[in-house]
């Protein structure tokens, strides 16, 4: 795309890239622990990713979680929550379940089992039935599994000084290939260390907002029948509408022509860091960077991952993103190459549509009502 037909927001995703981010799709990889200031001046202020080797070679969980005899018996009858999909995604768009021209936000089945039973169904997951991931968001480290706590570190040294604090929340992860998250942000500064198996995430700055296509979705959640194993989707009650991003990044080769055309933005645009966590390593994902997150297991069908989330700060970043946020697609529409777009606007928040979704009434949640209610923690972070 020649300069001049560029707009100033297609000119910042590219000159913000070739001042701080670097212009391939790989982030810095530190072969050793930061210390806190170098960490800090590197990577926390310009908010920007890396990758680190050699941090966490000192975990227990490093040798012992490798071993699921010692998972069963530590952790042994534990209830766990189990979240259930019928084909691994959850807190993504899906059918909606009474209009087939439409999409909803939709969430996992979650249910309180005892935790050898949890890994069960994990390790035993069918991708045309019914697929189990371990991944409640809610400290669940040091609540549900507990008795593990004391095979990781309570923090991340050279982040929490870095920081200024210890992790809000502490997560642990387990699954296996069958489960993927789609693309969103969390208002979290994320410290994510995988234990076994590998995580391979594709990752967009803050910057990119508008390539994501954030939409209101209602909501909706799926619901597991015991007796014939099928799921079924039903809309929530009372109805509520959920912002989020409408790129699948890998859509299936029959669809790939049409959703290019749908979100040009983000297909002809810059392409996204991508970054592959092997067990042993710990990626640092800036707060509001997109991430979509997929996961290869280890021999035993496992991917184990812990993650550490730190307060943002809400300073000049975080006001830069907001206002970047609420400036309409219009300025970008003329440059997209494919296709002829239309804006709708509301709420000081405009949404880019192509011609065959232009009935869709959808807009962009301001980045104060996404943080007020903001699905994203609701995702994988």
């Amino acid at each position: 795309m020649a300069e001049q037909e560029q707009s100033p927001l297609q000119n910042l995703w590219h000159e913000l890239r070739d001042l701080t981010l670097g212009t391939t799709t790989q982030i810095d990889h530190i072969s050793s622990p930061p210390t806190p200031l170098h960490f800090l001046r590197n990577y926390v202020s310009p908010n920007k990713p890396c990758l680190i080797s050699n941090s966490i070679n000192h975990w227990p969980a490093t040798s012992l979680w490798h071993s699921t005899p010692y998972l069963l018996n530590t952790l042994s009858s534990s209830p766990v929550s189990l979240h259930l999909t019928p084909k691994g995604h959850a807190d993504s768009l899906s059918r909606h379940p009474t209009s087939s021209s439409s999409l909803c936000f939709a969430s996992a089945e979650v249910q309180r089992v005892r935790f050898e039973d949890a890994l069960a169904r994990v390790l035993e997951s069918d991708t045309k039935r019914c697929v189990g991931y371990l991944q409640e968001q809610n400290d669940c480290f040091r609540s549900e599994y507990g008795a593990l706590r004391n095979d990781c570190d309570e923090d991340i040294d050279w982040a929490s000084q870095a920081f200024g604090c210890l992790p809000e929340a502490v997560n642990l992860w387990i699954g296996n290939e069958m489960s993927e998250t789609s693309f969103h942000k969390d208002h979290y500064e994320n410290v994510y260390a995988v234990v076994s198996g590998e995580k391979h995430f594709l990752l967009l700055p803050p910057t990119d907002v508008h390539r994501m296509y954030i939409r209101d979705y209602p909501a909706a959640q799926y619901h597991y029948s015991q007796d014939n194993g099928e799921f079924s989707l039903e809309l929530e009650e009372p109805a509520r509408n959920v912002p989020w991003c409408s790129v699948n990044p890998y859509p299936s080769p029959e669809l790939k022509e049409k959703e290019m055309a749908k979100f040009p933005l983000y297909f002809n645009g810059p392409r996204p860091f991508e970054v592959t966590v092997k067990a042993g390593e710990v990626l640092y994902l800036p707060s509001m960077w997109f991430h979509h997150v997929r996961q290869s297991p280890d021999s035993r069908g496992l991917t184990i991952a812990v993650n550490y989330w730190y307060d943002m700060r809400f300073d000049i970043k975080y006001a830069y993103f907001n206002f970047l946020q609420s400036l309409p697609h219009s300025m970008l529409c003329n440059c997209a190459s494919s296709g002829k777009l239309g804006v709708e606007s509301q709420n000081n928040s405009s949404i880019c549509y192509s011609e065959d979704e232009s009935s869709m009434d959808n807009t962009t949640a301001s980045a104060n009502d996404i943080l007020s209610n903001d699905p994203d923690d609701a995702a994988e972070k």
